[in-house]
């Protein structure tokens, strides 16, 4: 039933730290899932330093999903959007062929408060690798829920599962679900995509017999329903899908070639790609 436990791994970026879970050498990829990060929660007082932003930085070969438990943050990007993502919202970034975007806390820092939410990456099949980069956000309205009188209640962030479809565009058969279940309350995930995992946000969750906490990964075996219990109240987000086959990751580029990262990194370091309108003051070179 369980293939694989995966521990989130800390990771500073620059001022805050997020837990890491994909990639890892144990496993890659979880269906299209290529990257996963747990950010925070980290309480943060006003008037933090921007040093603590994330300044604009380039993309290609996949899509960025930023969800939001707590807190706000300010996206802008080279197709001209600027948005403030809040908890239970989806933004949904195509880099395709090429994007660049930053992440600001700019409500945070002025009023400070509580940052904890997660962003993965979910790579495009090969015939879109290249495709024309967009953004898209979507509200609750987009995003079907469910609720049982026994404490589970389910959000869809993107994909199909569970008889429900969400309004985000995907470029490939997956799902992705934020659940929270009270202590005692009980869920079950399905069989029908062959590669499948779980990752518990906060609390804790008991699975055939084993309890699991806050930060790890559960790598679920294909053909079998999950069943979940909530150990205490506890979040989960349950993700997977159809595989698209192996990808290189290097820094912020995805690719199904190696060469197409090594020209991502070229036009990166020439300055051939293009900065957000509204925040082309700076940018994260390249490491290295």
């Amino acid at each position: 039933m369980i293939e694989l436990v995966l521990d989130a791994h800390r990771r500073d970026l620059g001022g805050f730290e997020v837990g890491r879970v994909l990639p890892q050498a144990a496993r890659r990829m979880v269906g299209p899932f290529v990257f996963f990060d747990h950010m925070g929660p980290a309480g943060w007082a006003a008037g933090f330093p921007r040093e603590r932003d994330v300044r604009p930085h380039p993309h290609i070969g996949l899509s960025t999903v930023t969800y939001l438990f707590e807190g706000a943050i300010t996206h802008r990007d080279s197709v001209g959007s600027e948005l403030e993502i809040r908890p239970g919202e989806v933004n949904w970034m195509t880099a395709g062929r090429g994007i660049t975007h930053s992440e600001r806390f700019e409500t945070l820092r002025r009023d400070g408060g509580t940052l904890h939410g997660i962003q993965a990456w979910v790579a495009l099949p090969e015939a879109d690798e290249e495709t024309d980069p967009a953004f898209a956000h979507h509200g609750p309205e987009d995003l079907p829920t469910y609720e049982s009188a026994d404490g589970l209640w389910a959000r869809l962030i993107a994909g199909k599962a569970f008889g429900a479809e969400a309004r985000v565009r995907t470029h490939s058969p997956m799902f992705y679900v934020h659940g929270r279940l009270k202590a005692g309350a009980r869920a079950q995930l399905g069989a029908e995509y062959p590669e499948r995992a779980a990752y518990v946000a906060a609390g804790a969750v008991e699975v055939a017999g084993r309890t699991f906490t806050a930060g790890q990964m559960l790598i679920l075996a294909p053909g079998q329903a999950v069943l979940f219990t909530g150990v205490t109240d506890a979040q989960v987000m349950l993700l997977g899908g159809e595989p698209v086959g192996p990808r290189f990751l290097e820094w912020n580029f995805v690719a199904s070639r190696r060469e197409r990262i090594e020209e991502a990194k070229a036009d990166w370091r020439a300055g051939r790609m293009k900065l957000p309108d509204l925040d082309s003051g700076e940018f994260i070179p390249l490491p290295g």
